[in-house]
């Protein structure tokens, strides 16, 4: 079968072959109602552009990078990814992901960006990068969109909730219900040098706490492995006795803790108030009190900044901070007085 030519496409949307050439490869410059007619055309006669006709021709390599902090798979990732995809393939981008474990692997890819030179916008989501890092980008051009990062320093744009914040009111919740001893439940990840936005959760209870004389707070780290949850109920069932409600560093941790605890006779919010952080499907569920985030909306917004950036348009306002609610559902209740 003989591929489609963009005369014919151009004949079939009623427009110039340059307004076709542009749709593809400028598709920001083109109106709405004109790309949808020669996206409809396209898609008609099974017409695709060269991808790499069109890199050679304007210098870029429609492909943005989204550097993320763990596999694709996670909630909070796959969300992320949708978010810039529903706003950057549109547009003609596609995201790849480099999934960063460590600091080595996110170091060797900053060093071999400026040889491949496959990507016109680099995203970074929920960890840092070093200067130097930045320093190679900025000399290509190329700019930097942060999602959830620790700092903003050296990024061009973006989109963060404040953990410190957010988990200073769930503590200040639990402190209003009554509790005086609260244990923070975290992850922490082996053979790493990098900074992640979440580390900042636990100060936020430290925060509140500071202002509350007689309010204690307990740091419980279990490992983020195969073992997590069997590691996290054992920290929640042999805490100190006095403990009498957890903040979980994410739902992921907290939900299949509040599963199992039955199993041990414990009673979830009568015995222990439990508030997890994310919100994710599950939690509204099972009522899970927790800390709301929206990663699509926020792939959405860095996909906009991205495409706003690589445009050279300005960015306004560049560093945006999405609110996170304590959504109260049924595992935080006033504590129950001691037996005697």
């Amino acid at each position: 079968m003989t591929k489609a030519s963009i005369q014919a496409v151009a004949r079939e949307a009623g427009v110039s072959v340059s307004t076709v050439s542009r749709t593809f490869a400028k598709p920001d410059l083109v109106l709405p109602e004109t790309r949808d007619k020669v996206m409809a055309a396209a898609e008609k006669l099974d017409y695709s552009v060269s991808r790499s006709a069109a890199a050679l021709k304007s210098g870029q390599s429609f492909r943005v990078a989204l550097l993320a902090s763990e596999t694709i798979t996670t909630w909070f990732n796959s969300n992320i990814f949708a978010g810039l995809d529903s706003t950057l393939r549109p547009a003609g981008y596609d995201t790849v992901v480099y999934p960063m474990s460590n600091a080595d692997e996110r170091r060797s890819f900053f060093e071999d960006l400026p040889v491949r030179r496959n990507a016109d916008a680099v995203i970074v989501s929920s960890f840092n990068i070093e200067p130097a890092e930045v320093e190679r980008l900025k000399h290509m051009h190329v700019p930097i969109i942060g999602i959830n990062i620790p700092s903003t320093e050296g990024f061009d744009a973006a989109v963060s909730i404040d953990d410190r914040a957010a988990t200073r009111a769930a503590s200040e919740h639990l402190i209003a219900l009554g509790h005086r001893s609260i244990a923070y439940v975290g992850g922490t990840r082996s053979r790493t040098t990098m900074r992640y936005s979440a580390e900042s959760r636990l100060q936020g209870l430290l925060d509140a706490t500071a202002t509350h004389p007689g309010v204690s707070v307990r740091s419980i780290e279990v490992p983020r492995d195969t073992g997590e949850t069997n590691a996290a109920l054992n920290a929640v069932i042999t805490a100190t006795p006095g403990v009498t409600a957890f903040c979980f560093c994410d739902d992921d941790m907290a939900l299949p803790v509040l599963y199992r605890l039955r199993q041990y006779g414990r009673r979830v919010p009568q015995d222990l108030s439990i508030i997890g952080f994310d919100d994710v499907p599950m939690a509204q569920s099972v009522g899970l009190t927790t800390l709301h985030q929206d990663p699509f909306a926020m792939g959405q917004d860095a996909g906009r900044m991205t495409l706003a950036a690589i445009a050279g348009e300005p960015v306004e306002p560049a560093f945006r901070q999405p609110a996170t609610p304590l959504v109260l559902r049924e595992t935080t209740a006033p504590p129950q007085p001691a037996q005697a």
